[in-house]
């Protein structure tokens, strides 16, 4: 491309715009500024300086002076709250919450942050009282979110199913789970005074609420057999199976017991057997390998952990399978055979695990109630390695 001589005066134009440009951003940065009270200011700096409480002085000065800069103070309160300095968060929200010409919005915002504060704090009394305050606003769903996880925390169970209830009636979303759960602890706590009636009743509760709660389908189970009503006991605690065939194996012993406790160890086998063809499981196979040891011997129980393990081969099956030819083999060669089941029973403890679904949280025994995020039947009943998980 060849020079011309009108390109000389391009370049000049071109400046001469930028500068223009600049100098009215400037003026309009300045012109802004000086609308903004020094308070302000003097804030920012102090926060800077991580001098948080004379940061608040100044901002509550700025809100005195211009009432639209009360959103600074929502979100330095929530910062505060997020770093864990509640008692700074407490009073941002505090100071709104006492003005006078607040509008209406903007109050119930500052008393729904002002209760997370408190939930923050531990103050729960405070806290369900303004969360419950809320409860006919456009904070109504958020307010009843914290309300239902501030009663599961206080195991008030029935306020729980008060506040699950209202939330599906506010939201649409049903909480019928966890409803069935809150059922389920209060009939544990009957039980536990041996109000078996009232029990009995809070669990067809839970059932109706929730179809397919297996947690209270056992438990009417168990409370049959407590009282050696072993016969109906096996009856619905093989219910089970139509709720959810995952859950067989938490119940598997129970029907071995049952079954032979009336004298029917092997309709129990059986039974078992049945399940363990349809629904695979670790555990299941435990039970019955056990049944079988006891009633036909080791090279039965064996033979049954080796054809299960070609089916579907699993380390937790092999570590069974070692176990099972340690009973019948010789002993010049158990040492061999001993040393090889230390060491894939070394890698499988980490396999043996249930995990929550929900946060990831391992445990060597079954929970309900996740201990780690408080989520409710977010276990699976299957091991780690069944499951696939990485762990």
């Amino acid at each position: 491309m060849e020079f011309e001589p009108w390109m000389l005066i391009i370049f000049p134009l071109f400046f001469g715009m930028g500068w223009l440009a600049a100098r009215i951003d400037i003026k309009q940065l300045v012109d802004e500024s000086s609308v903004l009270p020094r308070s302000y200011f003097q804030g920012l700096n102090f926060l800077l300086n991580e001098q948080q409480d004379k940061a608040i002085d100044a901002f509550i000065e700025v809100v005195k002076v211009d009432p639209q800069t009360v959103e600074l103070h929502f979100a330095l309160g929530s910062l505060f709250r997020r770093r864990g300095e509640v008692d700074r968060a407490l009073r941002m929200h505090l100071n709104l919450v006492e003005r006078a010409d607040l509008d209406e919005d903007k109050r119930q915002q500052a008393l729904f942050e002002l209760a997370q504060d408190y939930l923050k704090a531990g103050i729960l009394d405070r806290a369900e009282t303004l969360f419950q305050d809320l409860r006919d606003t456009s904070y109504a769903k958020p307010a009843l979110n914290f309300l239902l996880e501030l009663y599961q925390k206080e195991k008030d169970w029935i306020k729980a199913i008060d506040v699950a209830q209202r939330l599906t009636a506010v939201s649409g979303e049903l909480h019928v789970k966890e409803t069935s759960f809150f059922y389920c602890e209060l009939a544990a706590t009957e039980i536990a005074r041996q109000h078996t009636d009232a029990a009995r009743a809070l669990l067809v509760k839970a059932l109706e609420s929730y179809p397919h709660a297996v947690r209270a389908t056992m438990m009417l189970g168990d409370m049959e057999s407590a009282v050696q009503n072993y016969p109906y006991a096996i009856e619905i605690w093989e219910r089970v199976e139509q709720q959810n065939s995952q859950y067989l194996p938490l119940v598997a012993e129970r029907l071995l017991a049952a079954y032979q406790q009336i004298g029917r160890a092997d309709t129990a086998i059986v039974v078992l057997q049945g399940y363990l063809a349809k629904y695979p499981s670790l555990d299941l196979m435990n039970v019955l390998f056990n049944a079988i040891l006891q009633r036909d011997g080791a090279e039965a129980a064996y033979k049954l952990v080796r054809d299960e393990l070609q089916r579907n081969p699993t380390l937790l099956g092999l570590d069974k399978l070692l176990e099972a030819r340690l009973l019948e083999v010789a002993d010049d060669r158990r040492a061999d055979v001993e040393m090889v089941k230390k060491l894939v029973h070394q890698r499988t403890r980490s396999l043996a695990m249930y995990r929550c679904s929900n946060c990831g949280f391992k445990a060597r025994q079954f929970y309900w109630h996740c201990p780690a995020c408080h989520g409710w039947e977010t276990y699976s009943p299957r091991r780690s390695e069944e499951n696939g998980l990485t762990v």
